[in-house]
């Protein structure tokens, strides 16, 4: 039996499609034209990278934090923008790639970046801390279980750190002091040699 489809849902369904074909079309004239950072600064590009990488409990927060985040190119990448709550706490935790830079970063590059990002999360939206991670990649090897209760990771924690809204001020003096952070030793190593 055919399951009726409503009008409704069919129109919400083409304006969604439509309007990203549109953001793709309007990114490609703007990169052909303006280079990729000016591409990825438009309106309906950076709603639509929003709208795929919020998640959480408290969506409208992660949507205002990811829309504040992904208007700028930031060297790393930032791959998901999760706010979460319980009562009147919410907490946001970003995920940032560890690999693949858009431009060279050494630590101290990448403790700028963090203490920008950790700021613009805090402006955005009304939550308790911020979390930040950077991740890479593992590789699971062929016909490994990658999700369900069996799941091998598939990425690795290569840098943390939490930013309380209260204690924002000194984020950049721990960082530089590598106060309650965690850094991978091999990630900070090779992050030093490129920047030689």
């Amino acid at each position: 039996m055919c399951k009726r489809i409503s009008r409704k849902a069919t129109d919400r369904a083409f304006r969604l499609a439509a309007s990203c074909c549109i953001a793709t079309v309007l990114a490609t004239c703007a990169a052909s034209f303006a280079g990729r950072e000016a591409a990825l600064a438009l309106p309906g590009v950076i709603e639509v990278r929003a709208q795929s990488r919020a998640t959480g409990n408290d969506r409208p927060d992660a949507l205002r934090i990811a829309r504040a985040l992904l208007g700028t190119v930031w060297p790393a990448q930032i791959i998901r923008v999760r706010v979460d709550a319980a009562r009147s706490h919410r907490i946001a935790g970003i995920v940032i790639s560890g690999l693949k830079f858009h431009r060279p970063l050494d630590p101290h590059a990448f403790d700028d970046e963090i203490a920008a990002v950790a700021n613009r999360a805090l402006d955005a939206a009304p939550v308790e801390e911020v979390d930040l991670w950077a991740t890479v990649p593992l590789d699971a090897g062929a016909g490994t279980v990658v999700s369900g209760d069996l799941a091998k990771p598939t990425s690795r924690i290569v840098f943390s750190v939490t930013v309380p809204r209260s204690a924002r001020a000194s984020l950049r003096k721990r960082l530089a002091a590598r106060d309650d952070v965690y850094w991978d030793s091999a990630f900070r190593t090779a992050l030093e040699r490129k920047a030689r």
